[in-house]
């Protein structure tokens, strides 16, 4: 069986800084040094930045999972804020898989700043054994 192998952040992730630091079947690590630029209005970590971590470092866990043709999706991400984080801080969000069925798989994880817990979430995502076809892209080069 040949497991998905890590590729470098993509897209917004990539736009935000965000690096890996960890990919191993079940578990990842995502990082971030915060900017003035990942601030909210209150001079503190906005909450969509500590979000796209732990949805990306959950997904991660079960992506590095699963098998090269399998295909995930997050269906349910629920967040809780816990502190503030500052400019210049170092984030740091650990994901992992709890339970993995078939179909479905549950995960979870936190944001932190060195002890310090700023956010955690759990989650569900789908498993599917292959790209649905609601995702084939259309020119079909997938």
């Amino acid at each position: 069986m040949t497991l998905s192998s890590p590729s470098e952040p993509t897209g917004f992730v990539a736009e935000l800084g965000i690096e890996r630091t960890l990919w191993t079947p079940g578990a990842s690590r995502l990082e971030l040094t915060l900017s003035e630029a990942h601030l909210n209005k209150g001079g503190v970590a906005h909450g969509g930045v500590h979000m796209v971590m732990l949805d990306s470092a959950l997904g991660s866990a079960l992506v590095a999972s699963l098998k090269v043709e399998e295909w995930c999706a997050t269906t349910q991400l629920s967040t809780s804020f816990l502190a503030a984080a500052r400019p210049g801080e170092r984030l740091v969000a650990e994901g992992r898989v709890v339970r993995r069925g078939k179909h479905v798989a549950h995960l979870a994880g936190e944001v932190k700043v060195g002890d310090r817990v700023v956010a955690t979430a759990s989650g569900t995502w789908a498993i599917w054994s292959s790209r649905p076809p609601s995702l084939k892209s259309p020119t079909g080069n997938d």
